[in-house]
């Protein structure tokens, strides 16, 4: 017992260095697409540096709630590997451990790896998700030209729909800009201009655009007739405070919501289709998710224990391509859960059946001694002499 205790205590140490490695390195790859998102508002906004740490902060538990069961296996993956390659595995063997044994650790790794995706899903991402929307909420309301993004139809304007498709914040001019207004119940006004200026009032939390050289197409409601009106110079003002007196008071969506709140919401949308499958999905996910962590670290073992040995890199490639297979899965499974076209608890944990399922047949055969076959394409020593040898009387003069 006190040499099982040992070889345990040493594995799990052994999982550490590589899982916090991976941890590191995925978070950053993660990392550079939101980075991109948040330097903009440094750049264009003149945000804070502490703002800007403070949106990066609350970025993180999305991603770690992914990372997390990706490094977890990882780690299980190449400790295994390094182990193998070390004759480790063959010396623990021949003092009388039992295959089996090293499920002991590897479950308490992946326990450990359950519990910290388990916090981050149900407690550390919707105050992550509130925290940033409501930072961004905010910043937005000192920084009022935030409000018109680029390519993006903003509807958030009441009886306002308006798309702008190039922004430029330097001289603060607009081009190609589309404006849907429905304020007049009478009159539907659709107004088109090539280019448009942006001034902003953030005392009054306002902005006033200036279009040139467009049309307003009017159509009245009550006779259906439509007119076209063409002008040089067109003025309008937004009012903001109502947008973000909205973004406030509005209800949470599921992304936000807490545990309890998720299931106090399900129960008042049960037969409202759509909304409620998205909800389950969410509520799922809370679960299925760190439920990860075991099924990709028990892939690990086998890929990990190799018994026929082989090239190092063969046992990494095919855990991310599991892995990968596992995500789009995953998606997939969101995909079908979400529109209703199979139950959302299957769409959710799927991936997790299917993934665990492979791990286990993987498993039985690796304690029954076969061996794992992954074939890589070589190129045979006779054929490459016999193609060198036929290019070098092709190149010799008759």
């Amino acid at each position: 017992m006190r040499f099982n205790a040992i070889i345990n205590r040493y594995m799990i140490r052994e999982f550490l260095p590589p899982f916090g490695i991976n941890l590191f390195f995925f978070s950053f790859i993660f990392l550079i697409t939101k980075i991109l998102e948040i330097t903009n508002l440094v750049v264009n906004y003149q945000v804070s540096l502490l703002s800007f740490l403070t949106l990066l902060a609350y970025s993180m538990p999305y991603f770690l709630a992914f990372i997390t069961p990706m490094s977890v296996m990882m780690a299980v993956l190449l400790t295994f590997l390094r182990m193998s390659d070390d004759n480790e595995i063959v010396a623990l063997r021949a003092c009388g451990l039992n295959p089996h044994r090293f499920l002991v650790p590897v479950l308490t790794f992946c326990f450990l790896g359950w519990l910290v995706t388990t916090f981050i899903t149900t407690v550390g991402l919707p105050l992550a998700n509130r925290s940033y929307y409501s930072l961004s909420l905010a910043l937005a309301k000192t920084h009022v030209d935030a409000a018109i993004k680029e390519r993006t139809f903003i509807d958030s304007f009441q009886g306002l729909t308006l798309y702008v498709n190039q922004v430029d914040l330097q001289n603060r001019s607009m081009k190609d800009v589309f404006i849907e207004d429905q304020r007049n119940k009478a009159v539907n006004n659709i107004i088109v201009a090539p280019s448009g200026r942006i001034t902003s009032d953030p005392e009054k939390q306002a902005l006033h655009l200036t279009l040139f050289n467009g049309t307003i197409n009017q159509v009245a409601l009550a006779d259906q007739s439509a007119h076209a009106i063409s002008f040089k110079t067109y003025q309008m003002q937004l009012d903001l405070k109502e947008m973000f007196s909205k973004g406030l008071a509005k209800s949470k969506p599921v992304d936000q919501m807490s545990l309890a709140e998720l299931r106090r919401y399900l129960t008042s949308t049960r037969n409202q289709g759509e909304p409620h499958y998205k909800a389950l999905m969410k509520y799922h996910e809370k679960f299925a998710l760190p439920f990860a962590c075991f099924a990709l670290g028990l892939v690990a073992i086998p890929l990990g224990i190799r018994a026929k040995r082989g090239p190092r890199s063969a046992g990494t490639i095919m855990g991310i391509l599991l892995f990968l297979s596992y995500y789009i899965l995953l998606t997939m499974g969101w995909s079908l859960g979400e529109s209703g076209a199979i139950p959302p608890a299957a769409g959710m944990w799927a991936p997790d059946i299917v993934l665990g399922g492979i791990g286990i047949f993987l498993y039985i055969r690796m304690i029954q001694g076969r061996p794992i076959r992954m074939k890589w394409p070589r190129l045979k020593r006779s054929s490459c002499a016999a193609t060198c040898a036929h290019g070098d009387d092709a190149g010799d003069p008759q």
